[in-house]
């Protein structure tokens, strides 16, 4: 699309919190970042274009799926993400079978690392913070989940991942105990 970055940077910044935290629609996000002027494409082209851009992590999908089928686990997902582009990622990848509830900053108007949105999940699950494990593969997310007492791990990949669940008491290589 030839677009320059440093053109759009200032505007991408001061507008993608307000989109994420559902406050502006992926229409107005674009308008404001992209299309706030004449453009020799499309919004349908931009559009399909940046949906195209999510992908599957298989290992992961895959994982979760056999963590939630083993321990009849409640996964929940808390992201930040748009409601356009998070309501096409759950019915693509099918994450509706993986995850019972999806608390994304869209719909619940605050963001990662923001401690409000841990509380929310803690409260909307009623779990508390002991009975959770928090999954990210950002240390200023799991910095904040840790301040109110939810045990994290640092996600890097699969493999690591299922180390460090095992060492937490979940294991995908032998019977549940």
């Amino acid at each position: 699309f030839k677009l320059k970055w440093a053109e759009m940077e200032e505007r991408h910044a001061l507008t993608f919190a307000s989109h994420e935290e559902g406050k502006l629609t992926f229409e107005d996000y674009l308008g404001r970042v992209v299309f706030y002027k004449r453009r020799s494409f499309s919004r349908a082209q931009f559009r399909r274009f940046m949906f195209a851009q999510s992908k599957p992590y298989p290992e992961m999908i895959e994982l979760v799926g056999a963590l939630k089928a083993r321990y009849n686990l409640k996964i929940v997902a808390i992201n930040n993400e748009g409601r356009e582009l998070n309501e096409y990622r759950i019915k693509k990848f099918k994450l509706r079978e993986l995850f019972s509830i999806f608390l994304s900053s869209c719909f619940l108007g605050v963001r990662k690392p923001d401690e409000k949105i841990y509380h929310l999940a803690l409260g909307i699950t009623q779990r508390s913070p002991a009975e959770s494990v928090f999954i990210d593969d950002r240390d200023i997310n799991l910095e904040a989940a840790a301040r109110i007492g939810m045990r994290t791990v640092h996600y890097q990949n699969p493999q690591q991942l299922t180390a460090d669940l095992a060492r937490l008491g979940v294991h995908l290589d032998r019977k549940k105990e």
